[in-house]
């Protein structure tokens, strides 16, 4: 293969790896991830923590890092190899799970966060109805604000199972994989 092409194909290559860094950063997922995500991908066989520094030109603390958000983004896998020391990691092949996993671990962070302080907020409401000693725009103010913070509430209860139609594989049966 004449150079010119070597470098067409490395480019397009650098601008994949560079489309998965901003796809997943839709999620509030750092670029570093989506770019080790595809370096993987693309590798198409597991990576030790010393290819993946290789391959993006980071340290190998910050591959570490990268890799123990992956894995906890539920992307990415220690995978064992008989006779090899160095810890090894893969993803899995299927971009529909890829996109479940990063949207699922996304949106569950944001519910617990969000039903935590809306069970706060109602608590502090109700304490401050109970209270007895508002005007009525004051009491009328509280009562919609209540509402509101139960739609909310209702709402993240709705986006919970959404996640678990996700997380089901059900989501497939409505709209399958090509």
């Amino acid at each position: 293969m004449n150079e010119v092409v070597k470098q067409k194909v490395q480019h397009i290559e650098e601008r994949l790896i560079d489309e998965m860094a901003e796809t997943v950063r839709l999620f509030g997922i750092p670029a570093t991830v989506g770019r080790v995500l595809r370096i993987i991908y693309m590798n198409r066989a597991p990576m030790t923590l010393d290819e993946l520094s290789e391959a993006t030109g980071m340290s190998k603390t910050r591959m570490s890092q990268v890799v123990r958000e992956m894995t906890e983004l539920n992307i990415a896998y220690k995978v064992y190899e008989r006779g090899v020391r160095k810890d090894i990691y893969n993803v899995d092949q299927d971009y529909y799970q890829t996109f479940i996993s990063l949207f699922s671990s996304s949106w569950q962070n944001r519910i617990k966060q969000n039903r935590r302080s809306g069970k706060i907020f109602q608590q502090e409401l109700k304490s401050v109805l109970d209270n007895g000693q508002l005007d009525e725009e004051t009491a009328n103010k509280v009562k919609d604000l209540l509402q509101e913070i139960e739609k909310w509430l209702e709402y993240h209860d709705w986006l919970d199972r959404f996640i678990d139609f996700l997380d089901s594989g059900d989501i497939f049966k409505y709209v399958p994989k090509k």
